[in-house]
């Protein structure tokens, strides 16, 4: 199950505002060095027309994205729904599907997309998916005050002057400009997402997240599920299964079996959403045994059977 692409995305915007989608593109883009575009979200909003909202279907994306939103709008991350009030930055990656509703149409900020490869090592020093910002089980949404917006807005304004410039090196200064969002929104986070406790426990907890998280997503019927059981984790990150249960019920409040579950119930909704697949092979997918023992584990968790969910 691959989420929307690049020229998926471009497609849906192209076709909602009535353009080619090439006209959408950067200008003398350098495919070579990945991809990076920016968009206004007042202009975006105004091309598409009266009470039109731009598409965006709840999935994964095979790109990344950072936006500044200043009106109500609601964002869909996992299994979190996140009411938005008035100014917000958001961060999306490509491991957790998301969606945004504006709930006004009145809606104004910038939007970037880029891939990994923008900032690969290489270039930036950077590995996007050791970023805390980016990390599974983050803090994808914040609310900022207005004197925060103007800063955001500044870099924004920088990569739109930026991006249509002759300036032969301009995709190096961008690629400043996306880390200087980054570490803007690191720096919301509160202190402990950033510098967890380098304690043993709080590691394994950590490594676990991370372990658990490289499971998925789930890509096609042949796939399967590695890890899942408790026993299985602790094997594999070689601790005593009682411990592991004792450090991720003092850390999260769950024990392994339930935060195990939850993920796995969490990727079941979205292939039973977003796949043809048949109920059995969903199940496979997931590492059930048997089609009855992923029934009753789904209705378990959500009083739904399969079938009911994705009618």
């Amino acid at each position: 199950m691959k989420g929307p692409s690049l020229a998926d995305f471009y497609t849906a915007v192209a076709t909602a505002v009535d353009a080619e989608p090439s006209t959408l593109l950067p200008p003398d883009i350098q495919r070579e060095i990945g991809h990076f575009n920016i968009f206004n979200v007042a202009d975006l909003f105004r091309r598409l027309g009266k009470g039109k909202t731009p598409p965006s279907p709840y999935n994964r994306r095979a790109y990344y994205k950072i936006s500044l939103n200043r009106g109500r709008s609601r964002a869909e991350y996992a299994d979190k729904v996140i009411d938005i009030e008035q100014n917000a930055l958001l961060f999306a990656t490509p491991k957790v599907p998301y969606h945004w509703l504006p709930l006004e149409m009145d809606q104004t900020g910038y939007f970037c997309i880029f891939t990994s490869e923008f900032l690969l090592p290489a270039k930036s020093g950077v590995v996007l998916d050791e970023l805390p910002i980016f990390r599974a089980g983050g803090y994808p949404v914040f609310t900022v005050t207005d004197e925060e917006c103007v800063e955001i807005e500044a870099i924004f304004q920088k990569m739109t002057r930026e991006i249509s410039s002759g300036y032969a090196f301009k995709y190096d200064l961008l690629r400043n400009y996306v880390l200087e969002l980054i570490h803007f929104g690191q720096k919301l986070q509160p202190a402990t997402a950033l510098y967890p406790a380098h304690s043993a426990s709080a590691r394994v907890s950590s490594l676990f997240g991370e372990l658990l998280e490289r499971q998925f997503p789930i890509e096609s019927p042949q796939q399967r599920l590695q890890l899942r059981t408790a026993t299985a984790y602790a094997d594999r990150l070689a601790v005593h299964v009682n411990h592991l249960n004792k450090v991720l019920k003092e850390s999260t409040g769950r024990t392994t079996t339930e935060l195990i579950g939850g993920r796995v119930v969490q990727e079941a909704k979205l292939l039973l959403k977003q796949t043809n697949w048949t109920v059995s092979e969903v199940s496979d997918s997931l590492g059930f045994a048997e089609v009855a023992h992923f029934c009753n584990f789904f209705k378990r968790h959500t009083e739904l059977s399969p079938g009911a969910f994705r009618a």
